[in-house]
C-alpha cells in the first residue's frame, strides 16, 4: 500500500495529475459545498475564544491538498469576524513525496513491513512512517500536482503565512499551533493487513509469482506491535469466522505523536471515516475496510493496477484517543460530522440563505428566475443533506483533543 501510493515515479499519489474532485476518483466534503468550511470557521473561531483570542493564532492543516478548507475558512472570518481574521495565521503540511515517505524502518527496527513492504531477506521494499513538510507559504502553488484533501502528497500549501513578530515557535524555529487539523488524512496512511487463522492471527504481504502477478502471503506478523494490537483493544477476535481480516495502522500512532509534540496549549481536531476499536473491528466485517477508488467507484482489489488507484481503510479512533491522553492531551469531542455541523450552525445557515438569496422561490415560483431560484436551492439543500447523511459522510467521526 505504501508503495502503490507512494512510491517516487509509480505512486498513485507522486504521479500524473490531481485525481480529487467531482471529475477525479472520489470527492471530499469541502468539494461538497462551501458550507462545511464555514462550520469549521465557526469552529476554530470558538476555540479562538476559549483560548482568549491569542494574536496571532496559528491553525496548521495537515494534509491540505489543494487549499480549498483554507481558503474557505479565512473567507468566512473575514466576512463574519474580522478581529478573528486579523489574528488567523492558517498554514499547511503536506505528506512528503518521494524517497521520504520509503527511507527507514518502522518503529521496533522491524525486518517486514505491512502488506506494502516486504521482508529484508527477499530484498524487499521496507516501510517507515510518513513524514511531514514542516515549511509554509504564503500561496498557493502546483494546483494540478499530486495530492488531494485527503492528506496526499505534492499538492498546493496555502498559508496566511505572514510572519508576524510575536509568533511562537517551536526549538529550530517550527511555527508552534494554537489548532491542528485534519480533514479524512489519517485513512490513506499505509497499513498493516492481519487476518485470522484457527486461532492465530497472520500478516498479508505482498509476494510476486512467477508470471510476475502479484499475489498474497500470509506469514507471521512483521513486528510484535502488529502481533498484539487487537488485543490491546480487548477485541474478541478469536470467536471470529475463520479469514477475518482487519487492517492495522501504525502511522495514525505516529501522527498523533508528532502532533501532541507541537501543541503546548490548544486543540488537535480530525475528521475521518472510521469509529472507535469496538465498533470498528466487527465479526460482520469480515474483510476489514480496505477499499479502492477510481473515477468514483470502488473495489476491493489492490493488487490490481497498483498506482492508478487511491487505496483507503477506515481509522480506529480509539488509537488516536488512547495515544493522545497518553501524550497529556484531553478528550474534548467525539460525535458524528452529521452532529458536529448541526452544533456548528449548517441549518441555521441554510435557512439563512434560503431567505436570503432564494425568495424568488415562494415569490416568484411561476417565473424563469423563479424557477432557477428554486433548483438552485433544491442543490444547495441537497449538498447539505450529502455532508449529514448518516448513511455516508455524516457518519464520518470528528476527534477533538486539547491541552
Amino acid at each position: 500500500m505504501r508503495m502503490a501510493l507512494y512510491e517516487p515515479g509509480y505512486g498513485y499519489y507522486t504521479t500524473g495529475g490531481a485525481k480529487m474532485g467531482w471529475e477525479g476518483d472520489y470527492f471530499t466534503s469541502t468539494d461538497v459545498s462551501s458550507l462545511f468550511a464555514n462550520c469549521m470557521g465557526r469552529q476554530l473561531f470558538a476555540m479562538w475564544e476559549k483560548l482568549k483570542r491569542p494574536a496571532p493564532f496559528f491553525v496548521l492543516e495537515q494534509g491540505a491538498g489543494r487549499g480549498h478548507l483554507a481558503e474557505g475558512v479565512r473567507t468566512w472570518a473575514q466576512k463574519e469576524v474580522p478581529a478573528f481574521h486579523a489574528a488567523l495565521d492558517y498554514g499547511t503540511e503536506d505528506i512528503r513525496m518521494g524517497q521520504d515517505v520509503l527511507a527507514g524502518q518502522p518503529a521496533g527496527g522491524a525486518e517486514r513491513s505491512a502488506a506494502t513492504g516486504q521482508s529484508a531477506a527477499t530484498g524487499r521494499p521496507r516501510g517507515s512512517p510518513l513524514q511531514y513538510t514542516d515549511e509554509t507559504t504564503t500561496e498557493v502553488t502546483n494546483v494540478h500536482g499530486r495530492g488531494d484533501p485527503r492528506g496526499r502528497p505534492g499538492m498546493s500549501r496555502l498559508s496566511g503565512g505572514r510572519g508576524r513578530p510575536g509568533m511562537s515557535r517551536l526549538s529550530g524555529g517550527r511555527l508552534t499551533p494554537s489548532v491542528i487539523i485534519s480533514n479524512e488524512l489519517i485513512h490513506a496512511f499505509p497499513v498493516h493487513i492481519v487476518e485470522k487463522r484457527g486461532e492465530r492471527l497472520y500478516e498479508v504481504f505482498v509476494d510476486v509469482r512467477q508470471d510476475g502477478r502479484f499475489c498474497e502471503v500470509l506469514d507471521e506478523p512483521g513486528t510484535a506491535e502488529v502481533a498484539n494490537y487487537l488485543d490491546s483493544y480487548k477485541i474478541p477476535w478469536r470467536t471470529f469466522d475463520e479469514g477475518w481480516r482487519a487492517e492495522i495502522n501504525l502511522d495514525a500512532l505516529r501522527w498523533m505523536q508528532r502532533a501532541a509534540e507541537r501543541v503546548r496549549r490548544g486543540y488537535i481536531l480530525t475528521i475521518d471515516y472510521g469509529d472507535k476499536a469496538k465498533g470498528l473491528y466487527t465479526a460482520w466485517r469480515r474483510r476489514g475496510t480496505l477499499l479502492c477508488y477510481f473515477q468514483h467507484h470502488s473495489n476491493e482489489l489492490p493488487l490490481v493496477r497498483p498506482g492508478d488507484k487511491d487505496i483507503t481503510a477506515h481509522v480506529n479512533f480509539s488509537a488516536l484517543i488512547n495515544e493522545g491522553r497518553r501524550l497529556g492531551m484531553h478528550l474534548h469531542t467525539f460525535t458524528t460530522q452529521r452532529l458536529w455541523l448541526q452544533s456548528l450552525g449548517i441549518e441555521e445557515e441554510l435557512e439563512q440563505r434560503r431567505v436570503n438569496e432564494f425568495a424568488e422561490t415562494e415569490t416568484a415560483r411561476a417565473t424563469d428566475r423563479g424557477q432557477v431560484a428554486l433548483l438552485k436551492w433544491r442543490d444547495l439543500r441537497l449538498r447539505v443533506d450529502l455532508l449529514t447523511d448518516t448513511q455516508g459522510m455524516g457518519d464520518f467521526k470528528v476527534l477533538i483533543l486539547r491541552r
